[in-house]
């Protein structure tokens, strides 16, 4: 048994990580600003994560095994969770994102049909800026990627404590859980017989079940590991193979129509190639599903509900 705090786990893959690690007995601890409670025996502490002093206090004297952040996406969260944490904790995981190969934001030459390993991008020679517009939403939401690239860059070189950084690729499946919609904009157009806006050359990029992307989490929590882990199923698809799988289960044809170069189109439709290699995952002895032999069922989830 390990004294795990989690940081966030409100939602989605989150609170089913809190419930995977306290039923194989963990000591679980959540903390977040109180929106959502965890289940019955896990212990909950409210503060915002991003007021230094609050968390801190929260904390009192506590100290675990691992800490797992699912809510970090600026270097400044980053280097307060660092301060507060160092001393804590022999070991801190960070739910990262595919997106931090993106060559659109990172200037990284990927060629087509490579799937990517995690030292493409490499934390610890990441530059940090600590005195960009984090706390603006807007700038945030439109640095999503850099956030998250300096938000690792701060703990690979934090020292404090063991580091790993989990790249999820996106995430689909829970039905309505599933809060970004994604699925459900394919799901809903091809009910519907509306377009569905594609680029002229849609290249492929890689997905995650949310059952699965828990488990990995989990996996990561108690290995002995470190750097960065890619978290993917086997399988890419381009968005022409995404919308035939969910098409094959509502048994309707799909409307798809062609967007100029640098116009924007649906989900999961891309004219760069960024998706990536599981092989290290692999390596290290996690199982890995296949995209195809889930994807069906997450459709059916968000038909049933």
């Amino acid at each position: 048994m390990s004294k795990i705090c989690v940081v966030g786990g409100s939602r989605y893959f989150g609170t089913l990580l809190v419930e995977r690690l306290y039923e194989e007995g963990h000591q679980v601890t959540v903390i977040n600003r109180g929106a959502a409670s965890p289940p019955a025996g896990v212990e909950h502490l409210v503060a915002d994560r991003n007021d230094e002093s609050a968390l801190k206090a929260a904390l009192g004297d506590r100290t675990f095994d691992v800490v797992v952040d699912q809510v970090c996406y600026t270097p400044v969260q980053a280097a307060i969770a660092a301060r507060v944490f160092t001393g804590r904790t022999r070991r801190y995981v960070m739910t990262s994102t595919i997106e931090v190969y993106d060559p659109a934001t990172a200037a990284l030459t990927v060629p087509p049909g490579t799937p990517v390993r995690e030292e493409l991008v490499d934390p610890s020679t990441w530059l940090v800026a600590l005195d960009l517009p984090w706390h603006d939403d807007r700038y945030l939401e439109a640095h999503y990627a850099e956030g998250k690239r300096q938000a690792e860059a701060v703990f690979t070189r934090t020292g404090g404590f063991d580091f790993v950084s989990v790249r999820s690729a996106h995430v689909l499946g829970g039905g309505a859980r599933e809060f970004t919609g994604r699925l459900a904009h394919y799901v809903g157009r091809v009910l519907r017989g509306e377009e569905i806006l594609v680029h002229a050359t849609a290249l492929p990029t890689v997905f995650v079940h949310w059952e699965e992307l828990a488990d990995v989490l989990r996996w990561t929590a108690t290995g002995g590991f470190t750097g960065p882990v890619n978290a993917c199923s086997d399988g890419p698809l381009d968005v022409h193979e995404l919308v035939a799988v969910v098409a094959a289960q509502v048994d309707r044809a799909p409307v798809c129509r062609t967007v100029p170069a640098g116009a924007e189109a649906s989900p999961f439709s891309f004219d760069r190639h960024y998706a990536m290699s599981n092989a290290r995952a692999k390596e290290l002895g996690l199982f890995v599903s296949h995209t195809r032999d889930w994807l069906p069922g997450a459709v059916t989830d968000l038909l049933g509900n």
